[in-house]
């Protein structure tokens, strides 16, 4: 059991550290873009929509990792 709790904890390290890379990525986005009129520049457009659905996947993979850690904290405290 507590291999499974340091692999999940691990998991979700790496998943936490990916997760600030990639939003600090999108807040450089955000900022080079608010010059920018939406469709403008169609790939750049297409660019960042992209990487707004991969934060957006991204996040809800790490709370998921998230939610394990304290499943698996919970259900080791009850035995």
């Amino acid at each position: 059991m507590s291999e499974e709790n340091g692999s999940a904890k691990n998991r979700l390290q790496s998943h936490a550290i990916v997760e600030v890379l990639l939003v600090l990525a999108l807040a450089v986005y955000l900022f080079i873009a608010r010059s920018q009129m939406v469709g403008d520049d169609l790939s750049f457009t297409v660019i960042g929509a992209a990487l707004m659905v991969l934060v957006t996947y991204w996040t809800l993979n790490t709370l998921r990792d998230g939610l394990e850690v304290l499943a698996l904290k919970v259900n080791s405290s009850q035995r």
